[in-house]
């Protein structure tokens, strides 16, 4: 378990940067911070292997801050057959859920019916969903009566309601699940630095030896030498992909698909049940969740093809207009535009086949696949935030195999809890506020900053700002109330209000440093408006 009276590490850049810049050649040079990338750099720094990732933006930036916040086996994949998969989801849902108790959670959820085949059809799949997991189950999967799911969710729409089935996955914080993921590598040794860009590859004849980058705030340039080179950038992989492929002269066919989620914020009263929601088959054969999150209500997700690659991608009319009719569809009142809190979107990193798609993202695979290039490049795409701890594993293996690195015993991250996980399951589940429960172990030590009797808003303090900025890596506004607090995906006019107070003890923790203001104020304005 994690000590919770260790000292935590400091995340002081100017002494991350001055590590960086000390000559030495790491084991590991990992590129991207997102939930693969931070995942790798932990499985490796628990191995032994020195270990740098470096994440052009913030951790959690881009997809993996945008998931869903559901630990799932996935019930769309077990029906179309991929069992594999959903056996390795549910197996890792039980590890997450372990190693994270105050970031990830069991949560019920009640499929309704409206048709009389829907409760049987739906109930025998999710036994056989139950079955898979075996002795990994969260709860048995329940057919439930009319009274019974109206009880479970007391503003389904009642009108031709049959019942409904129950089954349990989980839900978690994604962003600070990879917060937890990095300064848990840290405490293993690993160096992790934010807004440092990879620009260029390093080589070794035709070898990759290493990566260079940038710190995007001062512009320093630092030449890193690595013995492997992993390129865990998401959807973004290509590009790292296309520099090493000119190196040798190559010019290489895209791994990525992007393809857009949405997701809708809403008040807790339009379903206000410990319960989520989730119809499996909409009007266009897509899924859709109602979950309960932080004491909001999530409504999505959407599934569009998109070519472009924008690091704030903006939500289609259509897809709003989407979600918004179907939750009419299963909601006792109908959730409007007007009622929206926050709509955000995430590009999934979806494994490309080379033909025969028709443009479809959801017939491509969500498996994710690792490679290994001519030069000695790692890259790995796709899967899902659920598997990050298979999929780091699976990439160590590929560096394994290529002889990029001695091979040393792997399973070192399956009972291996995160930073402030603490003995016992919280009886604060994540369908409540954020508020000192969120720090598990480490609530004592965040309680006993300066300003931890003064709430900006309910569940984010001064003193959680403060152990922002000197113990999880934020450098501005957008860090705090985005991906430290939930703000941002919660309320986001509540954010603007609440960040000209964030930006003040930015400047009193990081004296001289820009805490971007304006451009969060500009995000927030994005977050909030609802395109009609």
């Amino acid at each position: 378990m994690t000590d919770a009276t260790a000292a935590p590490l400091p995340t002081d850049r100017a002494a991350l940067l001055q590590q960086l810049a000390q000559p030495r050649v790491y084991d590991l040079a990992v590129v991207g911070g997102g939930a693969t990338g931070l995942g790798v750099a932990l499985d490796a720094a628990a191995r032994g292997f020195s270990v740098v990732l470096l994440e052009s933006h913030d951790f959690a930036k881009g997809t993996s801050s945008r998931a869903t916040k559901l630990v799932h086996g996935g019930v769309r994949y077990l029906a179309q057959g991929n069992i594999a998969l959903v056996r390795e989801a549910l197996h890792e849902r039980t590890t997450l859920l372990a190693n994270a108790p105050h970031l990830a959670q069991p949560l019920a959820f009640v499929m309704p019916s409206y048709k009389l085949w829907e409760t049987p059809f739906y109930g025998t799949g999710l036994k056989m969903y139950d079955a898979l997991a075996g002795k990994a189950g969260l709860g048995d999967t329940q057919c439930l009566s009319r009274m019974e799911t109206l009880r479970c969710l007391p503003t389904a729409a009642p009108a031709g309601l049959k019942g409904g089935v129950k089954y349990w996955d989980g839900q978690f914080d994604d962003a600070r699940l990879a917060l937890a993921l990095a300064r848990t590598a840290a405490a293993k040794g690993a160096l992790l630095v934010n807004y440092c860009p990879v620009t260029d590859l390093l080589y070794d004849g035709a070898k990759v030896a290493g990566v260079v980058c940038e710190d995007a705030e001062g512009g320093q340039r630092f030449e890193v030498q690595a013995r492997c080179v992993v390129n865990a950038a998401g959807v973004w992989v290509d590009a790292l992909r296309q520099r090493d492929g000119a190196a040798a002269g190559r010019e290489l066919a895209p791994m990525v698909a992007p393809s857009q989620g949405v997701h809708l914020v809403v008040d807790r009263d339009f379903l206000p049940s410990d319960h989520a929601l989730m119809v499996p088959k909409t009007a266009d054969g897509r899924v859709l969740f109602a979950v309960p999150w932080l004491g909001k209500l999530i409504l999505g997700t959407t599934d569009t093809p998109r070519r472009d690659l924008a690091r704030e991608p903006l939500a289609l009319r259509e897809e709003v207009a989407f979600i918004l009719a179907e939750a009419a569809r299963y909601l006792r009142r109908a959730p409007q535009a007007s009622d929206v809190r926050s709509v955000w979107v995430g590009l999934r990193p979806l494994v490309k086949r080379q033909e025969g798609d028709g443009g479809n993202t959801k017939r491509i695979s969500r498996e994710h696949t690792v490679i290994a290039s001519g030069s000695g490049l790692v890259t790995v795409t796709g899967g899902k935030w659920t598997t990050y701890r298979a999929m780091a594993e699976d990439v160590l293996d590929k560096c394994f195999d290529a002889g990029l690195l001695p091979r040393r015993a792997g399973g070192v991250t399956v009972a291996l809890p995160v930073v402030g996980a603490p003995g016992v399951r919280p009886r604060h589940g994540m369908n409540q506020p954020q508020g000192l429960h969120s720090y598990g172990s480490e609530a004592p030590q965040v309680a006993a900053l300066p300003g931890a009797d003064r709430w900006l808003a309910e569940g984010l303090s001064e003193a959680m700002v403060r152990w922002a900025v000197r113990h999880e890596y934020a450098r501005t506004v957008e860090d705090v109330l985005a991906r430290r607090a939930r703000v941002l995906f919660l309320d986001a006019r509540l954010a603007a209000t609440l960040a000209p107070r964030v930006a003040q003890i930015l400047a009193e923790e990081l004296p001289g440093h820009d805490p971007q203001l304006a451009a969060f104020l500009e995000l927030a304005h994005q977050y909030a408006s609802v395109p009609l």
